[in-house]
């Protein structure tokens, strides 16, 4: 054979070798429950069994196509494998593994592929069992040869092993004595290796070696992290609704129980009312926290703050309008949406009219979103202060700041006031009725 040939040859199956590696690698992490499973740091049985349930059916089938003909020599992944789901799943996954994904190799006669695939998952699970944090595991990437001069300088400094290059070394090791195997048994049949010869080529084998176990890691790092941050946005997420929620809840409380401290010195009777409305209000409010709620519970939350707020204002200074729309009382919005709205519409709209005033409520369902609107006619708001309502406003900057979180940019909320005529306050939403239910 033209050695010009062979060593294309070599180094396009080298190649091959290390992408058929990283494809089984980024197809197994599409699975959820193969990424629960290799994220969890402790499995038990159960769990064990899935990662080699995951792992060795595509293993297996890259030794059956070795098998059936020279040119699918890199499809052969059996030692490499092994060593992973030792590294992976610890002492009694690799050896059970690499002895399982060698079967097709043991039916044609290669008597020491399964215990070399046995040994190197073994040599995985122990490197597993002797690093001190799991997490380094994760450090091995396909460069990380370019990192032994800084862990020999750490080495001999501070006497501290850098454990990443445990899993580089043990790689080394492996196909050093594959190939040395193949050299002192005189059977190359026994064992297979992709280049048994003993010269400078091995170097290749060995870093394409590296590669097939450094890259499945590397990917699955990727999607680890990615998983993590997903995870912390959506912790994120809480907290911010959380924190937005309570500076919400204290602000409408504070006014409640002033109001029912002004009723109690002169009206006993309507405070005992009051009262019974205020507890309504704090069992809704103590009660499990809720991101979405139906359009009628909340009507119902405001009902009993609108009851108290009468009460306060009296029935001939404050008038309540509705116009809702049947077909909306269903749909689910945020928690705690209307009140701040209407609170403000009562505290700076109808509180400086010595006259009073009336508030109306307002909604409808048009091609697919929620369509709200609470209009009050009371001083409305000045043009010096307009631009700056959504900064210095607690209820409605909170109340912007919570759609966005839930909504992204699909919401609209917009200001319409008319000074010394009322103010217009109209909210645009996607109406989640069909989609809420199913989750439900």
């Amino acid at each position: 054979m033209d050695p010009t040939t062979s060593t294309r040859d070599l180094l396009f199956t080298l190649l091959l070798k290390v992408g058929v590696a990283s494809s089984i690698a980024a197809l197994l992490a599409r699975w959820n429950t193969f990424r629960r499973v290799l994220f969890t740091e402790e499995r038990d049985p159960d769990q064990k069994l899935k990662l080699m349930l995951f792992m060795t059916p595509p293993l297996i089938l890259g030794v059956t196509l070795r098998l059936v003909g020279y040119p699918y020599r890199f499809a052969d992944l059996s030692l490499e494998g092994a060593f992973l789901m030792g590294l992976l799943g610890g002492r009694v996954v690799g050896p059970l593994g690499g002895a399982i994904i060698t079967l097709p190799a043991l039916i044609g006669h290669e008597w020491l592929g399964m215990p070399a695939a046995a040994t190197a998952g073994l040599i995985g699970g122990l490197i597993r069992q002797a690093i001190p944090n799991k997490e380094d595991i994760w450090n091995f990437g396909p460069f990380t040869f370019l990192n032994i001069p800084r862990a020999i300088v750490r080495l001999l400094r501070r006497a501290q092993p850098s454990w990443e290059m445990a899993p580089l070394l043990a790689c080394v090791g492996l196909e050093l004595g594959r190939v040395a195997l193949v050299f002192a048994t005189n059977k190359p049949k026994w064992l297979f290796a992709i280049d048994p010869r003993w010269n400078w080529w091995l170097i290749l084998t060995v870093i394409a070696t590296l590669m097939s176990v450094a890259a499945p890691l590397k990917i699955w790092n990727n999607t680890r992290i990615e998983m993590n941050l997903e995870r912390h946005q959506q912790l994120l997420l809480k907290a911010r609704m959380d924190a937005l929620s309570s500076q919400i809840n204290p602000h409408f409380l504070f006014n409640t129980l002033n109001t029912v401290s002004a009723l109690i010195r002169f009206d006993p009777d309507t405070a005992r009312g009051v009262v019974l409305k205020l507890s309504n209000i704090l069992r809704r409010l103590l009660r499990k926290h809720e991101t979405f709620v139906p359009l009628h519970e909340e009507l119902e939350f405001i009902d009993d703050y609108l009851d108290i707020e009468v009460a306060r204002f009296g029935r001939d200074n404050l008038e309540i309008i509705k116009e809702l729309d049947e077909d909306t009382l269903e749909a689910f919005v945020p928690s705690m949406l209307l009140q701040p709205i209407v609170e403000n519409c009562l505290k700076h709209g109808l509180a400086p009219k010595i006259e009073g005033g009336k508030i109306q409520l307002r909604t409808s369902n048009r091609d697919g979103r929620l369509h709200i609107e609470i209009e009050d006619n009371g001083v409305g708001i000045s043009e010096e202060k307009m631009p700056h309502v959504y900064v210095e406003g607690i209820g409605l900057s909170n109340v912007r700041e919570r759609l966005k979180v839930l909504y992204g940019a699909d919401f609209n909320l917009e200001i319409e006031s008319r000074p010394g005529d009322g103010t217009t306050i109209r909210i645009d939403i996607p109406e989640l009725v069909s989609t809420m239910q199913a989750v439900g």
